[in-house]
């Protein structure tokens, strides 16, 4: 799975820019059906989270989308103001989701919206959200006509995804912010097989200790990364090339 991922991501990171960074991502995915791409690099509203000040907190690194698809036009105006769903997972500090685990296509109060994002050629989205210093969040949507992956290849995806919005993170630290973390031989060994999709127990019986030890050497390392989640750690790991 971790191999899959750098595939994807590779290009992305010899890029210099942030939108160079975001259309070679998309390019890799070419092949699996990829339709559309947002990259954003924005601060969190200090204020409540709105549909309104989630806009207004702009960051737009690149969007790749029919020319139709921009604000003031009324299928994305609908989805991004009058009915916005993914307000729900930045607020918990999701890291990796589907447009459709907040939107259920079955759910007729969604039948408008799954309409309106099909102006822009997106039957479903994978995304990924990286949460940094001073409320800073790089986030990917990336959408696909039609999404139909198995469970590993979905997972590789959005995997590629965060260590694209960790290399966009990069781009948005201030010059100068760069610290480096150090981790335990004995956390990067736990980091790489978590990045490898293993569990607790899988792990626990490779490395010969128990499956709290395998997790609180996971979360040491989660700490020191900065990450909200074990997953966000695996890919800024990745993306340091330090896995």
């Amino acid at each position: 799975m971790l191999t899959r991922a750098l595939d994807f991501v590779a290009p992305a990171f010899s890029a210099d820019t942030a939108e160079a960074a975001s259309d070679a991502f998309f390019a890799s995915l070419a092949d699996l059906g990829a339709s559309y791409l947002q990259t954003r690099i924005y601060q969190l509203p200090v204020s409540a989270l709105t549909s309104a000040s989630h806009f207004a907190a702009g960051g737009v690194v690149r969007r790749i989308a029919p020319e139709t698809w921009r604000a003031g036009a009324a299928a994305f105006d609908y989805v991004c103001f009058e009915n916005n769903p993914l307000l729900e997972p930045i607020r918990g500090g999701q890291t990796r989701y589907r447009f459709s685990d907040f939107a259920p296509r079955e759910d007729a109060r969604f039948g408008a919206y799954w309409e309106a994002m099909g102006e822009a050629g997106i039957g479903d989205a994978l995304c990924a959200t990286s949460y940094g210093r001073y409320r800073t969040v790089t986030s990917l949507h990336l959408g696909f006509r039609e999404p139909d992956f198995a469970p590993d290849e979905a997972l590789a995806i959005q995997l590629s995804g965060l260590m694209l919005t960790e290399r966009l993170m990069e781009f948005a630290a201030p010059p100068g912010d760069e610290h480096e973390v150090r981790l335990t031989a004995r956390e990067r060994d736990v980091a790489a097989w978590v990045a490898e999709g293993k569990s607790d127990w899988e792990i626990s019986v490779i490395l010969g200790v128990s499956e709290s030890t395998v997790r609180f050497h996971m979360d040491n390392a989660r700490r020191k990364l900065g990450a909200v989640n074990r997953v966000q750690a695996v890919a800024r790991l990745a993306a340091a090339r330090l896995l």
